[in-house]
Parts: C-alpha cells; sequence; structure tokens
C-alpha cells in the first residue's frame, strides 16, 4: 500500500521523536518508523542505561574510599539485581514511545526503511512518500575489519549482560571502553582496555587523560597502548585477542571481548542512491542546515549526522533545527562550537572549549591555570581521587577558551563554563565579587581555580 505524509522520520531516537513530535504539533502529517525497538539509543542502549551502572560503580567507590573516615564495611555489586533495576528503566520505553506517537497522530510503522525513490521511502510491503524525509538512524559501532570480529560482543548488549564475565577486554581507548571497564571493574571483573594508538580519550587533555589512566589503574584496570586489535579466536571456553604492532604481538585471554572501538552512522541499507542522497567517507553529505546536499527532500539528525557531535544534547538540537528548517525554510545553522563532554567514570572527567593541542593550532595567544583541588574539604571528604583542573584562558581579552576537569561532579561544573564560552565571559565575570556561588559546592571550588588573581599562569 502507499501512503503520503509530509514528514516520515526514519529513527526513534531523542532526534527522530523530537522531530516527529514538533513537525505534528505544528499541523503537518507525520509517520514514523525504526526497525528496532522504539526507544533509540540514549533511552535503550546509551545515556539511561549507563547513568544507572555508573551510579552502582560510584557508590561502591564511595564507600571504599571512606573506609576508616567514619565508614565501616563493605559494598558490592550484584550484577543480575542491578541489571534487573537498570531494565525497570528500559523495558517500558518501546511501548511507551510508540503509544505516545499514536496518541499525537503520529503514524508507526516497524521495519526496515528503503530508499524507493527521492520522496519515497519502503517498509515492508508499504511505500510511504513524504515532502520531507528525515534520517535519523543513530550510529552503530565501526567495522572492526579482522578475523574474528564476529566474536566480539556489541557494546550495546553490554547493558544486558545477566551474567558479568570474569574477564573483559575492551577493544578501543574511547569513553564506552572507560565507562564500562571501571562498572566491570568495581562489580569485581578483570578488565582490560587495548588502544590501538599511544593515546586514550582522544579530544581530551592529555595532562587530565593521565590522571583518569592512573586512577584506572589504580582500580586494576590494565590499559594497554599501541595495541591495534589483529585477530579474535575462540580456544575452548575462552577468547584470545590478539593485539599489537606485526611480528610484536600480545594475546589477551577473556571471557568476552566488548567493541568500544567507535561508531558510524547507521546508514548501511537505506538505499540512499535510490534517494538521490550522496555519501562521502564520513556519511551522508549535509550543509549546515543538515540538509542533504544532493536531495533537498531529506534532512539528517543525531548520531547520523557526520556534522555533528554523537551525544544526546546535540541530536535533541539537530531535531530542532531540523524541525524549524523544514517548517520555516533553512533559516537555522548547525554550529557545535560549544558542546561540553564529559566520560562517566570516577571518578569523571569533563571538557568544554579548545584543548592547548587546538588552541596552538589555531594560533591563539592564551594563559593556562592549572592545579590540583584533592585536598579542598569539598573533595576530601569523600576521599575521591584525582580532582584537578586545566583552565585556557585568552591571554588578551582574558575571556576562558577551555575547561578540562577530573573529579567529583564535574559533569556538573563543566556546564559553568560551557555557559561562560558561549556568552564569551572573562575569567573575573567567574569570581566570588560577581557570583557568590551556594557554599559548599563543587561549582564554588570554580573560585579556587586560580581564577580571581591569574596565580599559577604559564604564557603559552
Amino acid at each position: 500500500m502507499e501512503h503520503e505524509y509530509d514528514v516520515i522520520v526514519i529513527g526513534t531516537g531523542v532526534a527522530g521523536s523530537d522531530v516527529a513530535l514538533h513537525c505534528r504539533e505544528a499541523g503537518l502529517q507525520v509517520a514514523i518508523t525504526d526497525h528496532r525497538p522504539y526507544g533509540g539509543t540514549c533511552a535503550l542502549r546509551g545515556c539511561v542505561p549507563k547513568w544507572v551502572l555508573a551510579g552502582a560503580a560510584e557508590a561502591v567507590s564511595r564507600i571504599h574510599n571512606q573506609q576508616g573516615a567514619g565508614i565501616r564495611g563493605t559494598v558490592s555489586i550484584d550484577w543480575p539485581e542491578l541489571i534487573a533495576f537498570e531494565r525497570s528503566f528500559t523495558d517500558p520505553v518501546a511501548q511507551w514511545k510508540e503509544e505516545s506517537f499514536r496518541g499525537a497522530g503520529i503514524h508507526t510503522y516497524q521495519g526496515f526503511a528503503r530508499f524507493a525513490g527521492p520522496n519515497q521511502v519502503s517498509i515492508g510491503d508499504d511505500l510511504v512518500a513524504a515532502r520531507h524525509i528525515v534520517i535519523a538512524t543513530g550510529a552503530v559501532p565501526r567495522p572492526l575489519g579482522v578475523p574474528g570480529a564476529d566474536l566480539v560482543t556489541s557494546s550495546d548488549d553490554f547493558f544486558y549482560l545477566e551474567a558479568l564475565p570474569e574477564r573483559i577486554v575492551f577493544i578501543g581507548g574511547g569513553y564506552i571502553s572507560f565507562e564500562f571497564a571501571h562498572v566491570a571493574a568495581r562489580a569485581g571483573a578483570k578488565a582490560v582496555i587495548l588502544q590501538r594508538s599511544g593515546q586514550v580519550l582522544k579530544g581530551f587533555d592529555h595532562d587530565i587523560v593521565a590522571r583518569l589512566v592512573q586512577a584506572s589503574r589504580d582500580i586494576g584496570i590494565d590499559i594497554q597502548v599501541n595495541m591495534p586489535l589483529v585477530s579474535v579466536e575462540r580456544v575452548d571456553s575462552e577468547l584470545r585477542i590478539h593485539a599489537g604492532k606485526k611480528g610484536d604481538e600480545t594475546v589477551f585471554e577473556a571471557d568476552m571481548a566488548i567493541h568500544g572501538a567507535g561508531r558510524v552512522p547507521a546508514i548501511e541499507g537505506l538505499g540512499l542512491e535510490a534517494g538521490k542522497v550522496e555519501t562521502d567517507r564520513r556519511g551522508i553529505r549535509v550543509n549546515e542546515h543538515l540538509q542533504s546536499i544532493s536531495n533537498p527532500a531529506v534532512y539528517v539528525a543525531g548520531d547520523a549526522n557526520p556534522r555533528g557531535v554523537p551525544l544526546t544534547p546535540v541530536a535533541v538540537m539537530d531535531a530542532h533545527i531540523v524541525t524549524d528548517n523544514i517548517l520555516r525554510g533553512n533559516t537555522r545553522i548547525a554550529d557545535y562550537s560549544v558542546v561540553p563532554s564529559a566520560v562517566f567514570t570516577t571518578p569523571p572527567l569533563a571538557a568544554i572549549g579548545l584543548t592547548e593541542e587546538a588552541a596552538k593550532k589555531k594560533g591563539v595567544s592564551y594563559m593556562i591555570h592549572s592545579g590540583d583541588l584533592s585536598e579542598r574539604f569539598t573533595n576530601r571528604a569523600t576521599n575521591l581521587r584525582p580532582v584537578a583542573y586545566k583552565i585556557l584562558i585568552d591571554s588578551d581579552s582574558r575571556k576562558i577558551l577551555g575547561a578540562h576537569l577530573i573529579g567529583r561532579h564535574v559533569e556538573e561544573v563543566v556546564n559553568v563554563f560551557a555557559l561562560a564560552i558561549k556568552h564569551e565571559l572573562t575569567v573575573d565575570d567567574l569570581t566570588l565579587d560577581a557570583v557568590p556561588w551556594a557554599y559548599p559546592s563543587n561549582v564554588y571550588d570554580i573560585i579556587y581555580m586560580g581564577l580571581p588573581d591569574g596565580e599559577d599562569v604559564e604564557p603559552a
């Protein structure tokens, strides 16, 4: 059967959901489809379940760190019970999502979507036509391209393991591997991280990352750099992961290997050629309005957008941009210049703005304020270490260029710096004279980062 709509959205994550609901609120006829359970990455395979697992790991860490400081006894993670608790968040999502769409008057489909023409998509036996087609299909693990890759477990499946293996190798040194390794280690597993190059958590400040690496090793995580994956094989009941440079390989024995080596836009199988949708090595080619450069009927949002950053708040922002551009013409432009990010390890790491490396490439004249706040009473009270910071400041204007943090609640503190960068505030705008921050709090500790008086400033 053939159906016609104003908008068809492919993908039911936060990006696709927002576009569908807002377009429907504006009076458009909308349909949405997904070949997986409704809900997308964040609700089912990302942010939400990760927050539950990370919370358990943080609780165990805090009790462990405060032994001998008024806390007695130990705690441990009951993995099956924790996963059951996590699933109380994820299991209701698909039904709730589908019901919410139908309640809003959005037509729902289930199945693989494939372009049948520039304005047509086939879903099973249905042929759907629309003035606008929005691709919000998210991302999938990057192909590993080595023998035995099929033996590697997707990071998506980590959230639904009924039993935690004793030995886990995480392939890739990005935030997914670090977050899962911290959870696994706190739950009693032996965790190994294999990074193909010499630097883990690329894109974050190297000095702050070095502190997280040490904190990770302190809880038993084995971090191996310059270990590109060569192959994976099963021998009896265990896996053998071969990694390293040619002629100098190391074999890691494990019960499970988890893919944490990056993700790519989930666009394979969409039949983009039939839709006149051009691609390059990064994915779908889109303009600044998030519109396909070759088919103006098509927009891309969320993790499937190669211009963006694979984070939930960015996906929501993409959705708002695409919706406005559909409803009002191409009036909005995507801007990813201020996007805070965090790694939910224990302690967490967070960053916003320029790193030193990026500042040097841009030829920016900057100063550095850096130091350690582990002995501040707000941090010593929980004995969580390390707590450190590095702030980049424009030498002339004193505007904040970047902030790189590790420690308790830095995923919240970084948002203050994001606001400062967005509105071009100076370091003086964050002093106690300018804002009497709530006290005691980790945000208040900003004033101890050398911001008011310029201590520990090093010209680049």
